[in-house]
C-alpha cells in the first residue's frame, strides 16, 4: 500500500456504497436539499446518479465530503 492510499480515508470504498449509505441515511429528498443537483432532485435513481457523479468531479467531491463529515464520525 502506498502513502497516498494510506492517507486516503475513502480508499477501498466504492462510489456506489457511499451513495447507497447517504441515500439510506437522508433519503433522496433531503440529499437533494443538501447537494442541489438534478440527479438527486428529479426522478432520482442510483444508476443515473452514479453516471453523473462519475463524470462530474465537483459533484462527486460534494458527496464524498458529506459522507466523510456525517457518516464516518
Amino acid at each position: 500500500m502506498n502513502d497516498r492510499q494510506k492517507s486516503d480515508p475513502l480508499h477501498g470504498i466504492t462510489l456506489e456504497s457511499i451513495l447507497l449509505k447517504v441515500v439510506d441515511q437522508y433519503g433522496w429528498h433531503k440529499l437533494g436539499k443538501l447537494i442541489d443537483i438534478r440527479c438527486f432532485n428529479h426522478d432520482p435513481s442510483i444508476k443515473s446518479s452514479l453516471k453523473f457523479l462519475r463524470k462530474t468531479p465537483w459533484a462527486r467531491a460534494k458527496l464524498e465530503e458529506l459522507y466523510m463529515n456525517d457518516m464516518t464520525s
